[in-house]
């Protein structure tokens, strides 16, 4: 079947797409700027085309001839995100029954209970549900409380907070009951949803076998992970806004998308069927237990090999801002900060200093700067330092890296990051690698800072005494590094 995964770019999009490759389906993969999939490896084997389903001309070439629509969207931590999914939501599922797909398929959140007054969050998962199954296309509706597998939020979330804290005072919501799912289980409902009969229009309930509270999550995460036994102390006053500051503090999760995830946890989220198992039956070995998916997600962590992250999921998906010092931009004020050196090495084991910055390798220069900046920036609600990276060696365009986003990156020669912290202006960084004569190579660093009105102007002229140091040690010692990395490498025969 021809399927169209829209989403491609997020967490659960980018895991589904060659998944129903190996099944054998086309896929087609919808992104408002194509450019973020340039990389990814399955790909080259998908095909991609530009669209917004916030635009709905723009929507019918890639409906065109799709058998089964994927709708794996969400506006989670952006102002007005109801408003925006609500909007989302109809334009799909207008363009679907105007082309003629067989089929819908949509990841959601559970179901709230009647009696109680859901958070935001769930309320847009639900009504999204709603719309689509009043489309007129057969809909299948997925709900999923809790996923974990690496590189979830939830599951950074978890992690994070057990690992951090040995002793930690916790809202009431973590003794209501939650019925995780494993990652790889939802993907095996998803890829299997395509080829349900057509009579099926309805939403189900999946969630794992184990029902557990998040403070016995946390206990069980510790085991499995070889911790302590953590000491949970639930208080009454911390209030969801509360908890969301404290979580966006101690973990990679920022506020604006904490604050959403921890309003769900306050209901408790339990499924009341299984009546998926009549369409998909379950495994021979029965559903993923949570322990067991705690260990995949923490293996994948530990051997780089983790396929997708929310971190890349969460960012902007929009045509890069073109570089002030570019040819088509014209106007307004730039500060740059330009550092060279020669690099007593080939330009390949350079480059693999430049692809491999941040993250556990940290940027090369002031330790105690670098985090001090990323405090600052979580301090103010930004994305802070500890989102790290995917892998600790191949970085693609789109992904998320500490408190950057990689907007290009040319192999052996360029990569060039845009500011995502919290800034008074729009700030790069564009690190190149080039040749030189005598088999060496030279290393160039170009920060570029296009300032917002005066506090722009202020924010440079307060941070630039602080570059010899910052800027200027990270070109030295990448320079140093690339060359003791050339020393050290076995020599081939």
């Amino acid at each position: 079947m021809r399927c169209l995964v829209t989403g491609a770019t997020g967490y659960i999009g980018g895991r589904l797409a060659p998944r129903l490759l190996a099944r054998g389906h086309t896929v087609r993969a919808l992104a408002r700027t194509a450019r973020r999939l340039r990389d990814v490896p399955w790909a080259a084997g998908a095909e991609v085309v530009e669209g917004d389903l916030r635009r709905p001309e723009t929507l019918p070439a890639a409906f065109a001839d799709v058998d089964v629509a994927y709708y794996l969207v969400h506006s989670l931590g952006q102002a007005g995100f109801e408003a925006a999914d609500r909007e989302a939501a109809t334009h799909f599922a207008r363009a679907a029954h105007a082309a003629g797909v067989r089929r819908i398929v949509y990841l959601g959140g559970p179901e709230p209970a009647a009696d109680t007054r859901p958070s935001p969050h769930l309320r847009s998962r639900s009504e999204v549900g709603r719309t689509l199954l009043a489309s007129g296309v057969p809909t299948v509706v997925l709900r999923a409380a809790v996923i974990i597998g690496s590189g979830s939020a939830s599951f950074e979330m978890l992690r994070y907070l057990t690992e951090r804290l040995p002793v930690m005072v916790t809202p009431r919501w973590v003794r209501n009951r939650i019925q995780p799912i494993a990652v790889r289980d939802v993907l095996r409902y998803l890829v299997a949803a395509a080829d349900l009969p057509p009579e099926v229009n309805r939403a189900f309930d999946v969630g794992g076998p184990d029902v557990l509270t998040f403070a016995e999550m946390m206990q069980r995460y510790a085991t499995v992970a070889g911790l302590r036994r953590r000491i949970i102390l639930p208080v009454r006053p911390l209030t969801p806004s509360l908890s969301s500051h404290w979580v966006g503090l101690v973990t990679p999760v920022p506020n604006r998308i904490a604050r959403p995830l921890v309003e769900s946890l306050v209901q408790e989220a339990v499924a009341h069927e299984h009546d998926i198992a009549q369409y998909v039956p379950d495994p021979l070995g029965g559903l993923t237990g949570f322990d067991e998916a705690v260990r995949l997600a923490l293996a994948k962590v530990r051997h780089a090999e983790v396929e997708t992250r929310w971190s890349t999921a969460s960012g902007p998906d929009a045509p890069a801002e073109p570089l002030p010092s570019d040819p088509e931009w014209s106007g307004g004020s730039v500060y740059t900060d330009l550092r060279e050196r020669r690099v007593d090495a080939p330009p390949d084991a350079l480059w693999r200093v430049v692809e491999g910055v941040g993250g556990e390798h940290g940027w090369y220069s002031f330790p105690l700067a670098w985090s001090l900046r990323g405090w600052l920036d979580r301090l103010v609600g930004g994305v802070g330092l500890r989102r790290g990276r995917r892998d600790p060696q191949r970085l693609y365009v789109g992904e998320a890296l500490d408190f950057w986003r990689v907007e290009e990156i040319v192999p052996g020669r360029l990569l060039r990051l845009r500011a995502e912290m919290r800034l008074p202006g729009r700030a790069w960084l564009e690190m190149r690698v080039e040749p030189t004569d005598d088999g060496g190579s030279r290393y160039a660093q170009r920060a570029v800072f296009l300032p917002r009105g005066l506090a722009g102007h202020a924010y440079w002229a307060a941070v630039a005494p602080f570059h010899a140091v910052v800027f200027g040690g990270m070109a030295r010692n990448i320079a140093r590094g690339a060359g003791q990395a050339a020393r050290t490498a076995p020599v081939r025969p």
